[in-house]
C-alpha cells in the first residue's frame, strides 16, 4: 500500500479547493505563525531551503525572497496547491522558488542538499512520523537546521474546539484515533515530537509554545467565519449524510457558540501552537 495514501486522496480532494480558493483567508489566520517560523528560521540570503507541506506556497515563497542568492523548494502531496503556488512564484517573479508534488515521508532528496528545512503546519499528517523526519534529515547538511510549527492538543485551540462541540450538540463526531494519529493535532504531545526526531537522528531539539490571537477563517462576520468552516474538509464529511434539518441545526448551533467571541475584525481565538527547532 501506498505510504499516506489516505492522506494523498483528502489533500487531492475538495479540501485542497478550499485552500486554493480561500488561500488568502487562511494566510491571514495563519500569519502571525508565519511570522514566527521565519524568525526562528533566521534564512540566509544564500541558503538552501526545503518548505515540508508547503501547500499554497506562502512560506516557501517568503523563504525565497529571504534566500535572495540561494534557493527555496516547496514540497507536498497536494497537486492543485502546488499548481496554485507555481502560479503565485511566477507572479511573483520568484525564479529561485519551485515547487514539487512529492510525499516527503518517501521522495528521493538529495543527500545534504538543503541548509534548512521549515514547514507551517505541514508536518503532522505521516503515516510513520519518524520514518519522515529520517528522510527529511537526509537531505539537509551536517549542521543543517530545521524549525517547524505544529498545533498543540485539541484541547488547547478553541477555535477549532468550540465549533466541533457546537456540531457535536446536533451529531456525532468521528473517532479522532489513537494519540499521534495523523491529523492537525498528532504533535500535540511534545514528549512524543522529540522522541519523533530524536529517533530521526536530529539533535538539540527545542519546544517553545507559541499563543496567538487569531481571525478564524481569516477574518469578517460571524457568518462569514461559518461559512468558511463549512467548507473545510472536517464540516464536509460531518455534514455529507446528514439530512438537512439536522444540517441547518448544526450551523446555527455553531453560529451561537461563535457569537461571543466576535470582534471588529472577526471572530477570535487564542490558538497554541509548538515552535520546534533542532540540528542535524
Amino acid at each position: 500500500m501506498t505510504a499516506n495514501a489516505g492522506q494523498i486522496e483528502h489533500w487531492n480532494s475538495d479540501e485542497a479547493r478550499h485552500w486554493v480558493d480561500q488561500q488568502d483567508r487562511y494566510d491571514r489566520m495563519l500569519a502571525p505563525y508565519a511570522d514566527q517560523l521565519l524568525a526562528a528560521a533566521a534564512i540566509g540570503t544564500g541558503e538552501r531551503v526545503l518548505d515540508v507541506g508547503c501547500g499554497t506556497g506562502t512560506t516557501t515563497l517568503r523563504a525565497a525572497a529571504a534566500a535572495s542568492a540561494g534557493e527555496a523548494l516547496g514540497l507536498d502531496i497536494s497537486e492543485p496547491m502546488i499548481e496554485h503556488a507555481r502560479r503565485r512564484a511566477r507572479d511573483d517573479g520568484l525564479a529561485n522558488a519551485r515547487f514539487e508534488v512529492a510525499d516527503v515521508q518517501t521522495v528521493a532528496l538529495e543527500p545534504g542538499g538543503r541548509d534548512v528545512a521549515i514547514s507551517r503546519f505541514g508536518v503532522m499528517f505521516f503515516d510513520d512520523p519518524t520514518a519522515a523526519f529520517t528522510n527529511l534529515g537526509s537531505g539537509i547538511r551536517s549542521e543543517g537546521r530545521l524549525a517547524f510549527v505544529c498545533w498543540q492538543g485539541l484541547a488547547q485551540n478553541e477555535w477549532m474546539l468550540v465549533p466541533a462541540m457546537a456540531i457535536a450538540e446536533v451529531l456525532p463526531l468521528p473517532d479522532p484515533g489513537p494519540p499521534g494519529a495523523p491529523g492537525p493535532f498528532a504533535f500535540g504531545n511534545p514528549e512524543h515530537v522529540r522522541a519523533v526526531l530524536a529517533g530521526a537522528g536530529f539533535r538539540d531539539i527545542e519546544l517553545d509554545p507559541l499563543v496567538n490571537s487569531v481571525l478564524v477563517g481569516g477574518g469578517g462576520s460571524v457568518d462569514d467565519t461559518v461559512q468558511w468552516l463549512r467548507g473545510t474538509g472536517m464540516a464536509r464529511a460531518l455534514f455529507a449524510d446528514a439530512a438537512p434539518d439536522t444540517v441547518a441545526r448544526a450551523v446555527e448551533s455553531v453560529r451561537a457558540a461563535l457569537a461571543p467571541h466576535e470582534d471588529a475584525d472577526g471572530v477570535r481565538f487564542d490558538a497554541a501552537a509548538w515552535l520546534v527547532r533542532a540540528r542535524r
